[in-house]
């Protein structure tokens, strides 16, 4: 497993790499995020000792299990999956960033649930650039007053933005849905915002292109996802999204 994961994982740094270098950016100026949902605590095991750090989970009591088995591995775990309410004191508690805050009323509950002796919650507000009624996120018109409301919290930090535009193989359009969001970003240079998490295994040359400094990337980097069985657990969350 390790021997293909470090192929697989030389393969999306080297994207990234190039991806960079045609957009005259810096090196190292994008960090890679290993969307690890599903995955099993091994294949996280063997992405870390093959240099990978940062993982992203999307799911709350599957991430919790696997951040148990590697609890002795110096990792930084990011949620960036649909949050439902009842799961905010967990993701508050067990995780250095959350990209996918989408109203007011989940960032009060990160930051009211936020352990005292952590330091505050890195953030990223999500926002809907492609107007899919089905998808989640901030609409852009409203995106100023999220982000003043969620930055008076005391036990967060906005870092940023997120976006997951609507799927396209035109490059065009995957750079128009980014652009968006880094506009966006530069409109608001008054919070100080520092992220963009944009960009996955499909896109993230056209992500970097317009400015992502993350890109979340699982199948590029793990291969297909294993099937995973719904719980009853689940049902709400599967529900909701």
């Amino acid at each position: 497993m390790r021997s293909q994961i470090q192929r697989r994982l030389d393969a999306v740094r080297e994207r990234i790499r190039a991806a960079e270098t045609a957009a005259g950016r810096g090196p190292r100026s994008v960090r890679l995020i290993a969307v690890s949902k599903t995955q099993s605590a091994e294949a996280i095991a063997a992405a870390y000792y093959c240099g990978q750090r940062e993982f992203g989970e999307n799911y709350v009591q599957e991430a919790i299990a696997k951040q148990d088995t590697l609890a002795h591995y110096d990792i930084g775990w990011h949620f960036i999956g649909p949050i439902q309410s009842n799961k905010t004191k967990l993701i508050a508690a067990r995780f250095d960033w959350v990209h996918s805050v989408d109203r007011f009323k989940i960032a009060e509950r990160l930051s009211d649930q936020r352990p005292g002796e952590l330091p505050p919650l890195n953030i990223c507000i999500q926002v809907n650039v492609s107007g899919e009624s089905t998808k989640s996120g901030v609409a852009p018109e409203e995106l100023e007053g999220v982000i003043e409301a969620v930055a008076a919290l005391p036990r967060l930090r906005v870092r940023g933005l997120m976006a997951i535009p609507a799927p396209t193989d035109e490059t065009d359009l995957q750079c128009a849905s980014f652009r968006s969001l880094r506009l966006a970003a530069e409109r608001l240079g008054r919070f100080g915002l520092d992220t963009l998490s944009m960009g996955m295994s499909e896109d993230l040359e056209a992500a970097v292109a317009e400015g992502s400094t993350m890109v979340r990337v699982g199948t590029a980097l793990f291969g297909p996802r294993p099937r995973r069985e719904t719980t009853a657990f689940d049902a709400g969350s599967v529900a909701s999204r």
